[in-house]
C-alpha cells in the first residue's frame, strides 16, 4: 500500500506543473489568435468611407451601388455679407438636379444641371483600388473621375467667333481615400481642368489643383466633413481664390441632408475649382444643401460585408 502512495504522489507532482501551466492559458488570446488567422485567410473590404458620393461639393472615394439611382437636388444661396436685405443671401440661389447611376458597383455614370451658368454636365466614376485587409491587404480606396461640363450661357460674338466647342470644358480627377477608424477618413484629390476657350488671352487652357477633405463622425448618423482645393500657381485663372467648404452630413433612411457653407459659387469642377472669387476673411461665404435620395431600379445581389464597418 505504501508503495501505491508514493507512486501516486510521484504521479501527482509530475502532473501539477502541467496544471498549473494550463491554468495559465489566456483563452481570449487564443480566440483573438484564430480570428485573425480566419482574417488573413480572407479578404474583407473596407466601406462606408464617407456616408455619400460627394463629399461636399467634390466627390468622395464612394460609388453609387449596382443597379441603384441617386437623385441629388443641391441649392447654393448668396453670400452672407449681402446682410438683411437680401436676407443674408437666402434671396438668391442656385440649384443643380443630378441623377447617378450604379452600373457596377465599380463603375457609376451622372448627369446634371445647373442653373449656375446654365450648365449641364456629365461623369463617370470607376473605382480602380478598394481599400481592404486579409488576405488582399490595400491600404486606400482610389477612384478615377472624368468628367465633361457644357455651359449654355448666351455669347457675346461681337468681337471674336464663338464655336460650340468653345463652350464646354472638361475635368480628370484621381481621388484616393483611406478609412483610418470608424469615425476618420481623409482623402486627396489631384485634379486637372481643361478650357477650350479660356476668359482671358493670358490665362492656361490648363489647369491643375490639389484637393483634400476629410469626414468627422459625430454619431452614428452625423459627420462634419471639409474639403479645400489649392490651385497650383502659373496654372490658375487670374483673380481667382482656392475654394474652400464646410459641412455636415445627416443620414435619415434613404435620404443624406448634406449642410454646407462655402466661398464656390458654382457645383461643377470648372465653377468651384477654378472659378471661385469669393473670399471667407470678406464674408464671401454662401449657405448651401444637398438633398440625395436613392431608389434602387435593378435589385442585385449585394455583397453581405456592406453591412459591415471597418473597426
Amino acid at each position: 500500500m505504501n508503495l501505491l502512495i508514493k507512486k501516486f504522489l510521484f504521479g501527482l507532482g509530475m502532473l501539477l506543473p502541467v496544471l498549473v501551466h494550463a491554468q495559465d492559458v489566456d483563452l481570449s488570446k487564443l480566440l483573438d489568435d484564430q480570428s485573425k488567422k480566419e482574417i488573413k485567410e480572407t479578404t474583407e473590404k473596407v466601406y462606408s468611407t464617407f456616408k455619400s458620393t460627394r463629399l461636399i461639393s467634390g466627390h468622395s472615394v464612394e460609388n453609387t451601388w449596382k443597379g441603384v439611382l441617386d437623385v441629388r437636388i443641391s441649392h447654393r444661396f448668396g453670400t452672407v455679407n449681402k446682410g438683411a436685405y437680401e436676407f443674408f443671401g437666402l434671396d438668391n440661389a442656385t440649384m443643380r438636379l443630378g441623377f447617378d447611376y450604379g452600373i457596377t458597383n465599380r463603375l457609376m455614370v451622372g448627369v446634371g444641371r445647373s442653373t449656375f451658368q446654365k450648365q449641364f454636365d456629365g461623369f463617370f466614376k470607376y473605382k480602380i483600388l478598394w481599400q481592404s485587409r486579409g488576405k488582399h491587404n490595400v491600404p486606400v480606396t482610389a477612384n478615377f473621375v472624368s468628367s465633361i461640363m457644357l455651359q449654355t450661357l448666351k455669347a457675346d460674338v461681337s468681337q471674336t467667333p464663338y464655336y460650340f466647342s468653345s463652350r464646354l470644358a472638361y475635368a480628370q480627377q484621381l481621388i484616393i481615400g483611406r478609412k483610418f477608424s470608424e469615425s476618420i477618413s481623409l482623402q486627396l484629390m489631384p485634379t486637372w481642368i481643361h478650357y477650350n476657350l479660356v476668359p482671358k488671352i493670358a490665362d492656361p487652357n490648363d489647369l491643375f489643383a490639389i484637393g483634400i477633405g476629410g469626414r468627422q463622425k459625430l454619431s452614428k448618423h452625423i459627420s462634419i466633413n471639409a474639403e479645400y482645393y489649392y490651385q497650383l500657381p502659373g496654372y490658375k485663372f487670374s483673380d481667382t481664390k482656392n475654394a474652400l467648404s464646410v459641412g455636415f452630413d445627416l443620414e435619415t433612411g434613404g435620404h443624406v441632408f448634406q449642410l454646407h457653407f462655402t466661398n464656390a459659387n458654382g457645383m461643377t469642377e470648372r465653377s468651384y475649382i477654378t472659378e471661385t472669387k469669393g473670399s471667407w476673411g470678406k464674408g464671401d461665404i454662401l449657405f448651401g444643401f444637398t438633398i440625395s435620395r436613392v431608389f434602387t431600379v435593378k435589385k442585385s445581389k449585394t455583397d453581405k460585408a456592406l453591412t459591415k464597418d471597418l473597426k
